[in-house]
């Protein structure tokens, strides 16, 4: 369960990166509800996905508060 909770968190990202602060917003979300070994995971692919996204650089900080 707490694995499609983590790639269903993915899909919902991939799907807001349109929008910079509907991707904060979710980003933020999901970092309250997944459990930490996932939030590392994340970490790791939101850093590999807004790579060639200069738009989304600023998701960063969520990720280091």
């Amino acid at each position: 369960m707490a694995r499609a909770m983590l790639e269903y968190t993915k899909t919902v990202l991939k799907k807001v990166s349109f929008d910079t602060k509907l991707f904060c917003k979710e980003l933020e979300k999901s970092l309250k509800r997944l459990l930490p070994n996932e939030i590392e995971e994340l970490k790791q692919w939101v850093e590999q996905f807004i790579n060639d996204k200069p738009e989304l650089q600023s998701s960063v900080l969520f990720l280091n508060a």
